[in-house]
């Protein structure tokens, strides 16, 4: 018979080895990133977690992990070649209890993703998601998304496991605003477990708002009004590499792509009017502000409404995003130019009133709501002024 790769199973890093004669095997995983015990009546160990990977990655004689091998070095790889899989199980989410799958072929290791989800929302978010990100992949030329390579149900001491194996961005690290001890000011903290947590510079800040922006415009669909939704950085959604003080950003899920609203132009024609893209465009980059400045402290505690560099980077790299649009029938000139006017005649009143529209549109118990109704007037007077002497629009 071929030799098999050898299993290996850890707690997040080397450091942390988990062996089935350990006592951790059998104890009970969390439901979520609180760390909370199991509430829901489910019952899954940490070695029912690790089997359940490891029995899918050896389904149909490991026919998932090898070609996602191939596809990361660019060769026909066979599962011979596989010398060891080490199984890192990463966190404890909202939805899924990801692992990093490092995968050692000829003394190199090549990481990916699997999303494991246990309970019945997480099963229904596997394939939502796993779907989503292959069309969005498959429809847009960008790779801010990681690849998706196979998804499957996994049973395992009566319980039913959701995965699928996605592309791990090596380096790519989660990120919240935290306060910092030695001024006492909010900023933007880095979970680097290998090398110490750090904070953001003022200007690296704003450029991660901006690199967020620009992301989630070149998803966002100008003719259907799909965008993705509904992200969040309290769940670390993005994630960023840091080197020579230059960051760069990533989008780790994608939970829903849906319309802002329908598209209800009343005539037969499906295709919006230039103005129902102006103003579907103006609520997708007023909500995005909005969302782009919350975040809970230290990714689990309160929630926290960012400071202007926010509203900086949102407003350019929205502008970014938007540059990278296709030349749309509906309009004589490039979009951006024609939405940059329309949102130059916006005046702040205007923008008052359709910032407390969007935010009515929100779940009444959603705890994010509070926070920007305290916020929301001094946001849109902010968000006004940053509008009319933004000094690089196209």
């Amino acid at each position: 018979m071929p030799n098999a790769p050898q299993f290996k199973y850890f707690l997040s890093h080397k450091k942390n080895p988990v062996q089935k004669d350990s006592r951790i095997w059998t104890a009970l995983l969390p439901m979520n990133r609180h760390q909370r015990p199991n509430d829901a009546g489910i019952c899954v160990s940490y070695g029912d977690y690790f089997t359940a990977a490891r029995n899918f990655l050896e389904q149909d004689g490991s026919e998932i992990i090898t070609r996602a091998v191939s596809q990361q070095i660019h060769r026909e790889v066979t599962s011979q070649e596989i010398e060891k899989i080490n199984i890192f199980l990463e966190k404890h989410g909202k939805f899924y209890h990801p692992a990093r799958i490092e995968t050692v072929l000829h003394g190199t290791a090549i990481p990916f993703v699997l999303n494991m989800a246990i309970s019945d929302a997480g099963k229904n978010c596997v394939q939502r998601e796993y779907g989503l990100l292959k069309q969005l992949n498959e429809d847009f030329p960008f790779s801010f998304l990681p690849k998706v390579y196979g998804q499957d149900c996994v049973s395992i001491a009566g319980n039913e496991i959701g995965m699928f194996l996605g592309e791990w961005f090596q380096g790519y690290k989660e990120f919240h605003i935290s306060l910092d001890p030695a001024d006492e000011k909010y900023k933007i903290v880095v979970w680097d477990y290998e090398h110490g947590n750090y904070f953001l510079t003022d200007d690296q800040a704003t450029n991660l708002y901006r690199q967020v922006a620009r992301i989630l415009t070149c998803y966002y669909n100008v003719n259907t009004f799909e965008h993705i939704f509904s992200w969040h950085h309290a769940a670390g959604d993005f994630v960023l590499t840091c080197q020579n003080n230059k960051i760069d950003l990533k989008l780790i899920t994608v939970r829903m792509y849906r319309p802002l609203f329908e598209n209800n132009t009343g005539s037969e024609d499906k295709n919006p009017d230039a103005e129902w893209i102006l103003e579907a465009l103006l609520v997708f980059f007023l909500n995005l502000a909005i969302r782009m400045r919350l975040d809970r402290l230290d990714g689990v505690g309160k929630i926290v409404w960012s400071c202007d560099s926010a509203l900086k980077g949102t407003l350019k790299g929205f502008f970014e995003g938007l540059t990278l649009k296709p030349q749309i029938r509906e309009f004589d000139k490039p979009l951006v130019y024609c939405f940059r006017n329309h949102l130059l005649s916006c005046s702040r009143a205007e923008l008052l009133d359709l910032n407390r529209s969007i935010v009515q549109v929100y779940h009444s118990r959603d705890p994010e709501v509070p926070v920007i109704k305290q916020h929301l007037t001094q946001h849109v007077e902010d968000l006004y002024h940053a509008i009319q002497h933004y000094k690089e629009y196209p």
